[in-house]
């Protein structure tokens, strides 16, 4: 049987779903329903939370679901990651649970079911802000039940390799792809060709070697 390597999809899906049955065990008590993780891309928010967003094509089941943004994976580290993973499994204990208000609310059962598992709500991202309201994040309790837990985590292996390569990075990296061949001319008849750097290549009809046209270095 031939052993094939894990794909970009498994590697990522995998530290995900583990990451998510970790923190149910260790901050939850397993008080959380299976629900399904995707990559969403919702502009301002590095995640979000939707109860009952899909079912079974026969109706038999639901699930939840937990969005997370892969446009912010590579400014933010593995840590800050897993808690908004985490901020919005708080969300999914409400939904299931407790009580949580209309309209996405952050209300005062969620803070503080935040706070006990080690998320500090703030409406500004640092400590004093508000830790109720429309708009909030958070910010990790240095020691806390989720800081040992992401800790222990990380150290296991979970580091979440892959992370978006922005416009203005797929541009150069497209650059320098086209960059990896170098055309060759033949300085008889003037016949052209590409090929990798120091190719030996010879022209059928002149029986000589091309030449390899001079390249300016990238200015990095």
């Amino acid at each position: 049987m031939t052993v094939t390597a894990a794909t970009p999809t498994k590697r990522t899906y995998d530290e995900l779903n583990r990451a998510y049955a970790y923190f149910n065990a260790k901050l939850f008590r397993n008080a959380l329903p299976g629900c399904l993780i995707t990559m969403q891309r919702k502009r301002g928010a590095y995640g979000y939370f939707a109860g009952q967003r899909f079912t079974t094509r026969d109706g038999g089941e639901t699930t939840d679901e937990i969005a997370l943004n892969p446009a912010h994976f590579k400014s933010r580290s593995v840590e800050e990651i897993l808690s908004t993973l985490a901020h919005e499994m708080v969300h999914l204990w409400q939904f299931r649970h407790g009580k949580p208000s209309k309209n996405g609310y952050h209300n005062k059962e969620w803070a503080q079911k935040m706070k006990s598992i080690g998320l500090m709500p703030t409406s500004t991202g640092a400590p004093g802000g508000k830790v109720t309201g429309s708009k909030m994040t958070h910010y990790i309790i240095k020691g806390s039940a989720f800081d040992t837990c992401c800790k222990e985590l990380i150290a296991q292996g979970v580091t979440l390799p892959y992370v978006e390569v922005h416009s203005k990075e797929r541009l150069r990296l497209k650059a320098k792809k086209g960059a990896s061949k170098t055309k060759y001319s033949c300085p008889q008849c003037g016949t052209n060709a590409w090929a990798k750097p120091k190719t030996r290549l010879i022209c059928g009809d002149c029986v000589i070697l091309l030449v390899a046209e001079t390249q300016d270095e990238d200015d990095e």
